[in-house]
């Protein structure tokens, strides 16, 4: 189930034509009360604010010694359990360690930095300069502390790169 936060303004003009967007399967009566459950266990089980600590307490601090030890990340942002490492080759420009129109031998970092993650046992996300690390919201924070770990040694690999 999903929903579309937009502007008066824009949503105003919508009362003259349709909206096109959903998929087949949008209108099942099953969703809602799925969903419904789905939302009342969050709120029983207060998974926001689990979720919510963990970014606070262990993944942005864990993801921030990561910053101040390797120079190819440029940036550490997120927020609850849904934070990225951007990937740079100096940090006074920002050059992206890829961009966006870099494949095969061009994309060569990131596939090095993503073939050491996987060694580690984590797989993060990856897309162009950036690597998602979105662990599960009911995660541990020991099993959170696993990852930082292995992306330590993989930034390795983007290091090599670097040449700011």
């Amino acid at each position: 189930m999903g929903g579309v936060v937009i502007s008066r303004r824009i949503a105003d003009t919508f009362k003259e034509r349709s909206f096109q967007a959903g998929s087949r399967t949008a209108a099942t009566r099953w969703r809602a009360p799925a969903s419904s459950r789905a939302i009342g266990i969050f709120k029983e089980e207060r998974i926001v604010e689990h979720a919510r600590a963990l970014g606070t307490e262990v993944i942005g601090p864990e993801l921030r010694k990561l910053a101040d030890k390797h120079p190819s990340v440029g940036e550490v942002r997120g927020l609850g359990v849904f934070w990225a490492l951007e990937l740079v080759r100096d940090r006074k420009t920002r050059q992206p360690l890829c961009r966006s129109t870099q494949l095969g031998r061009d994309a060569k970092p990131m596939v090095e930095v993503m073939t050491a993650c996987k060694a580690g046992g984590v797989w993060p996300f990856a897309h162009f300069n950036r690597l998602q690390i979105t662990p599960p919201c009911t995660t541990n924070a020991d099993e959170i502390r696993e990852g930082p770990l292995a992306i330590d040694k993989a930034l390795e690999a983007a290091d090599k790169h670097y040449t700011g």
